[in-house]
């Protein structure tokens, strides 16, 4: 069979198990016992008459017709006319039968109905069919999404022998019901009455219902086949529809029970067996075989093709993946519970040894399905051998004990631990082959005693486990002890977990634990221990530097304790160093007056931290006061320092610089830089930055060109000199930092009384990763006069 075909067959799975080959149905249709058994079904659901007096019925309906039995049984079943006969009639029926009405609610409708169901219910073949027979029908009729029948079992509780709309899970769970009438099913068959469950609520206080978690069915009946104390089934419909059956809705489930009733016969009667039809033959044999083993029987299209197959007999050991057991398998269709095996090996299998008559033997599969939405596996090896026109089919389904000594086995291999028992009466000892590899031992030698396994310790650890041993042997105390073994691989790192089994008064009977291999944790361990010291040791000297760094640079930059006044501006300056880190920068500032009574400002920051960055900090601060002081230009000063870092420190060094000088009778500030942020103005109100001139930082090329620009002060300016660090932030662009500061002196410095510190608080309020030196420069609104 090609894929494709294969792939046919198991797309149409569900619609081949509903159906059956069109001879089976014209056979049943044949068979005159099950045309009358529904016939008589009909009149007694019409008339609510006996099965005996039904048969009279239709018997003198046949002769007033000049009709055959037979005839006259398909006419009940086809058309169901009504009897036309008088509401009331002094005449009495005859003797044993019962007079033919129609029920409260029998119209016309109501008749062809029935007669509708009367006619489909001649077809079907199994009570599994009969189920699915009567969904099609009452999901019409009454909004019915479920159909569920049980028969009486000789030890007093139900047996499930159909059903439809179920979940073959749901229904296998709910299979049998125990013999309590706190069940509905069992307590309309007891009873004889129906049971109508119409609030969930209430209901559930009163029985126990099928299914309940899901909440799935609001309404359910459940109605005895036949009514009475007869009865030896019943019949359960459940309803996803809320609210009460109405009385037409119960008239027609009393009227469609009682058609089961006869059908439930038929199905009981003697049939007319095929040739070759030997299942009970079978099913009486595998009844007291072991073991595993199904009889299938093919079910084939008209053109020959197999379907399908039916099981017809099973042993009471054979189980599929669901979990049904023996007799409870026979009947279903194996495309019925399992589409997917169509076109699979296994079923190429079974092919192949209709088609040869050679046994087949399978290799083994996995198969997995869900079960209440978990997916369940089993493995299976399978052997199907010919047998008359069908397959007698063992299999063995590998027990999941093995698959568990497996999973043991690989848990011990990757815990790497392995398991031991010591019997302290026999004397017995019993290790895992993992015990083994973990103590350096040869697999297979002989089992080192309880007694004896603290002489594979090291010197030092013999004792604690000696100990442990003898607490456990003499007063059952368990014990977690760790101890070394030498092996030629190196020393190993184990510990040992035992406890004892203990007689009735106390002693000790049995040992048995586990032994671990912890060397790659303990290696671990030390590692992260002396990871750790170095860690310490290495945070000392960073602190230390730290706490050199910090005061070398207190000593080189001193800060004023207020404002000072230079060349007529007051001028004042803040430095915060970072709050992340242990480091010192090398963020500085300068602001002198020189001899001929200008002002030299100056803001830097040296890349880096730590000793280095205040050595060459303190570098360019004294050699550029000194060079300006001496009568360098500002760029030429600018020039100098540059060459100054190329040839310090192997040229790894980097720093920007701002460099400004105040002519107080000019009023004018010339200033240059290298790579600095642009200082800030603030005059009338508005707020800008400085266009720059051209300036690339110190020490980051050999020839680097400088240009200075000049910037008259007017009274109430307000110039800020800064580093980087007060306008970065991480994730942050500096354009962002720029516009951030814009705000802020917006906001903080416009006016004569705004401080500094009002300015950097915010700012700065989140945490520091840089230090921030900031020189705050103002003219005053009135110039002082010549003495002040």
């Amino acid at each position: 069979m090609d894929r494709d075909t294969s792939a046919d067959l198991a797309a149409l799975a569900k619609v081949v198990a509903r159906q059956r080959a069109e001879m089976e149905r014209l056979r049943d249709l044949a068979a005159t016992s099950a045309v009358l058994e529904r016939a008589k079904g009909v009149l007694m659901a019409l008339t609510g008459c006996t099965p005996d007096a039904a048969h009279e019925e239709l018997a003198q309906r046949a002769k007033d017709g000049n009709r055959t039995l037979l005839e006259q049984c398909w006419l009940t079943l086809g058309a169901l006319p009504p009897m036309e006969r008088p509401a009331a009639t002094p005449t009495a029926p005859p003797a044993g039968v019962g007079s033919f009405r129609v029920a409260p609610v029998g119209t016309t409708d109501f008749a062809d109905v029935l007669g509708h169901i009367a006619r489909d219910l001649v077809r079907v073949g199994s009570p599994h069919e009969l189920a699915g027979c009567l969904l099609d029908h009452l999901a019409q009729e009454l909004d019915g999404d479920a159909v569920m029948l049980y028969e009486r079992l000789p030890e007093g509780g139900l047996g499930l022998m159909g059903y439809a709309g179920v979940d073959p899970t749901l229904a296998a769970q709910w299979r049998q019901l125990p013999p309590v009438t706190s069940v509905a099913a069992v307590d309309a068959l007891w009873s004889g009455e129906p049971r109508w469950l119409e609030d969930l609520a209430v209901d559930r206080t009163r029985y126990l219902l099928i299914g309940d978690t899901s909440e799935r069915w609001l309404t359910r009946a459940w109605l005895p086949v036949p009514a009475g104390e007869t009865a030896h089934a019943v019949l359960g419909v459940l309803r996803r529809r809320s609210g009460p059956f109405a009385p037409r809705e119960r008239e027609l489930l009393r009227a469609v029970a009682r058609l089961c009733a006869g059908r439930l016969r038929a199905f009981d009667s003697p049939q007319n067996g095929t040739p070759g039809d030997f299942s009970a033959t079978v099913q009486a044999v595998f009844d007291a075989l072991p073991g595993a083993a199904i009889l299938l029987t093919p079910l084939r299209a008209p053109s020959g093709e197999v379907e399908d197959y039916r099981i017809d007999a099973a042993t009471p050991e054979a189980v599929d993946v669901f979990g049904r057991t023996g007799r409870d398998m026979v009947g279903r269709h194996v495309l019925e519970s399992y589409p997917s095996v169509a076109g699979e090996p296994l079923w190429q299998g079974y092919l192949q040894a209709l088609e040869t008559g050679v046994p087949f033997e399978g290799e083994p599969f996995a198969y997995q399905d869900v079960v209440g939405e978990v997916p369940v596996t089993a493995t299976y090896t399978v052997r199907a051998a010919p047998l008359g026109e069908g397959l007698v089919v063992t299999w063995l389904r590998h027990d999941p004990v093995d698959r568990q000594e497996q999973r043991l086995a690989d848990v011990q291999r990757l815990g790497n631990l392995g398991w031991a028992n010591w019997n302290l009466i026999t004397q017995e000892v019993s290790w895992a082959a993992q015990t083994y590899a973990v103590l350096g031992l040869i697999p297979g030698q002989e089992p080192v005693r309880l007694e004896q396994l603290p002489d594979l310790a090291l010197p030092e650890d013999t004792g604690p486990l000696a100990h442990a041993i003898a607490e456990l042997v003499s007063r059952g105390r368990p014990f977690n002890v760790p101890f070394r073994i030498d092996t030629p691989a190196g020393v190993r790192h184990l510990r040992m977990v035992a406890e004892a089994l203990t007689a009735p008064d106390g002693t000790p009977v049995e040992v048995h634990g586990f032994v671990q291999d912890l060397t790659a944790q303990r290696s671990a361990e030390l590692a992260l221990v002396e990871s750790e010291r170095a860690m310490l040791l290495q945070r000392g000297i960073l602190q230390a530097e730290r706490a050199l760094a910090a005061r070398l640079q207190h000593a080189l930059l001193p800060l004023p304790s207020k404002p000072v006044r230079l060349a007529g501006l007051r001028v004042e300056v803040a430095y915060l160093p970072a709050q992340a880190g242990i480091h010192v920068g090398g963020d500085w500032f300068s602001a002198i007056e020189l001899p001929d009574c200008d002002a030299l400002f100056v803001v830097g920051d040296v890349a880096g931290h730590g000793i280095d960055a205040v050595a060459t900090m303190a570098q360019l601060r004294f050699t550029a006061k000194g060079m300006v002081s001496t009568g360098s230009s500002l760029t030429g000063a600018l020039e100098r320092l540059n060459q100054l870092l190329l040839h310090s420190r192997d040229g790894q060094i980097t720093a920007t610089m701002v460099l400004a000088r105040y002519d107080p009778d000019q009023h004018v500030l010339a200033w240059a830089q290298a790579g600095h942020p642009p200082p800030l103005l603030v005059r009338r109100g508005e707020v800008s930055f400085l266009d720059r001139p051209g300036g690339m930082l110190l020490g980051a090329m050999s020839a680097p060109e400088y240009d200075a620009r000049e910037l008259r002060l007017e009274p109430g300016d307000r110039l800020l000199l800064y580093t980087d660090g007060l306008v970065e932030r991480p994730g942050e662009g500096l354009d962002a930092g720029f516009a951030r500061l814009a705000e802020a002196v917006r906001t903080h410095g416009c006016g004569e009384s705004d401080s500094l510190d009002a300015l950097l608080a915010s700012m700065l309020a989140e945490e520091r990763r840089d230090d921030v030196c900031v020189l705050d420069i103002r003219m005053p609104e009135e110039e002082p006069d010549a003495d002040g």
